[in-house]
């Protein structure tokens, strides 16, 4: 599928079918073993991230590009930064809205719609985690592309890493009945990434970051600067 077709198949995924599931993976309530791996692994890779920005950034224009139920979106409008909050699910929004501290709220602009929307508009730096992991090499560096064209400084984001692991698990996802599939996570090497960032015109320097695997969740983090 292209990047239209996955959009929409993540819009109706996590606003219809799955908001409530991520709503409460992304809360202190009690899940299961397999789902607190996933947990643990996604707090530990946004804390990864969010090392990358400057340890100052009050004042500074973020993008959270996929921003869920608004994590990394709080704890960026908590240093000071002003946060434009984008996800695809308007559900994920209302609930990333009742997240963020009510002192912090005046430094967040919430958006449901597509991340690459040029009406968001400019930005020192852009925050994508785990948003990008549904798409093809080529769909990735397209997304990137637009992004770093209305970046000052860095876009840091996430890629699921081609592990044997995953490399298995994205082609036995491919043998269910489409109707029972949640929107598959597509694997790429870091080179796969490269290549296709400079077929598509894109200058800015690559540098590969931490990984985490944590049970169930794995992914690898990545940064784009001029």
């Amino acid at each position: 599928m292209g990047y239209a077709d996955t959009r929409d198949r993540l819009e109706h995924y996590f606003d219809r079918t799955a908001s409530k599931t991520w709503e409460r993976l992304t809360s202190d309530a009690p899940v299961s073993r397999i789902r607190q791996t996933v947990r643990e692994g996604r707090d530990a890779m946004r804390a990864a991230l969010l090392a990358r920005l400057p340890a100052d950034i009050r004042g500074l224009r973020v993008l959270d590009a996929g921003c869920g139920t608004g994590a990394a979106t709080a704890a960026m409008a908590a240093r000071g930064a002003e946060v434009v909050a984008v996800d695809i699910s308007a559900s994920l929004i209302e609930v990333a809205r009742t997240r963020v501290p009510v002192a912090d709220l005046r430094r967040v602009t919430f958006h449901a719609g597509d991340m690459l929307d040029p009406g968001l508009g400019r930005f020192d730096h852009v925050l994508a985690m785990d948003s990008l992991i549904h798409y093809r090499a080529g769909d990735i560096a397209l997304m990137l592309a637009q992004l770093a064209a209305r970046t000052k400084a860095s876009v840091v984001f996430t890629v699921a890493p081609r592990t044997p692991a995953l490399t298995a698990m994205w082609w036995a996802g491919k043998l269910f009945p489409r109707s029972d599939r949640s929107p598959a996570i597509v694997p790429h090497a870091e080179a796969d990434i490269a290549g296709a960032l400079r077929a598509a015109g894109v200058t800015w320097r690559l540098r590969p970051g931490t990984r985490v695997a944590r049970g169930f969740y794995i992914s690898q983090a990545m940064e784009l600067v001029p």
